[in-house]
């Protein structure tokens, strides 16, 4: 993280100031974004800007780390509302809301369980009742969100995009062949 750019971007979130920068995103593709700077917040692992996108008409959440600012500043700006859950909003930005795929799926496990073992900034929890949640998250790969899911040691049902229930599908019918049906003798010969 270059020092320089997380100072000039909180001095726009500061003073109140226009921010145009080149922003360059998760596939490489390179943008010129003009936002108001409303809030810097650090996951820990990276810093992100909550900014109205201008252009857009939205707000968004930005990389600090894929933003290069072009200085000088714009003009000053009126303040808007924040998001009113700014933690869920970022949470959901940083972990849905640029990815190819969004992944909607419910874990068997209490939502204060699955947040000890998925932080934020893979996935947004909402409890649906006290022994499910569900967890939205986004990936540009398949095999990420398949392999991430699987790893957190619940039961879990995938509901959504449908490209990866069948993708969790066909892994699961590979999984499954690869082992033998309980009971079954296997083959002990060493391979040479």
């Amino acid at each position: 993280m270059d020092p320089d750019v997380l100072l000039a971007v909180a001095h726009a979130c500061r003073a109140h100031e226009q921010l145009r920068f080149d922003y360059g995103s998760h596939d490489g593709t390179a943008t010129v974004r003009r936002t108001e700077p409303h809030r810097l917040v650090h996951t820990g692992r990276r810093w992100y800007l909550v900014a109205w996108d201008l252009d857009r008409d939205d707000w968004r959440t930005f990389r600090v780390d894929r933003l290069h600012p072009r200085i000088p500043t714009g003009p000053r700006f009126t303040p808007r509302e924040l998001p009113a859950d700014l933690p869920r909003f970022t949470a959901h930005g940083i972990s849905t809301g640029a990815y190819r795929y969004r992944a909607r799926l419910t874990l068997h496990a209490p939502v204060r369980v699955a947040a000890d073992r998925i932080p934020p900034t893979i996935g947004v929890l909402t409890a649906l009742d006290e022994h499910t949640c569900e967890l939205r998250a986004g990936s540009n790969s398949l095999d990420e969100l398949t392999l991430y899911v699987g790893l957190f040691g619940f039961a879990f049902q995938v509901h959504e995009p449908p490209e990866l229930v069948e993708h969790v599908r066909v892994l699961a019918a590979r999984l499954g062949g690869a082992v033998p049906a309980a009971g079954q003798v296997t083959d002990t010969t060493p391979l040479s």
